[in-house]
């Protein structure tokens, strides 16, 4: 369940839904269902999420346990480490 993982980065950051809400332009309350699991995120969400904390798309919806970032390229996007061999 992606949510939980949605509130484990959040506290990571020592940062409150109010905040995380505003990097994504959307209000709290909003937010506040995405982490209950209330309401399904959208992909534009995830995506900045994924690159604001640094992990994988699949990292935040629980397709895997892997979060490590390699680098960013060129464009400031991260590039991941391979989740498969």
């Amino acid at each position: 369940m992606y949510f939980k993982r949605l509130r484990d980065l959040r506290e990571d950051k020592d940062m409150n839904q109010t905040q995380v809400a505003e990097i994504l332009n959307t209000k709290q309350t909003v937010y506040s269902r995405y982490e209950r699991g209330f309401q399904t995120i959208p992909l534009e969400h995830l995506i900045t999420l994924a690159d604001f904390y640094g992990v994988s798309i699949d990292y935040i919806t629980g397709r895997t346990n892997v979060k490590e970032v390699i680098q960013k390229n060129k464009d400031g996007r991260f590039i991941y480490k391979p989740f498969f061999k």
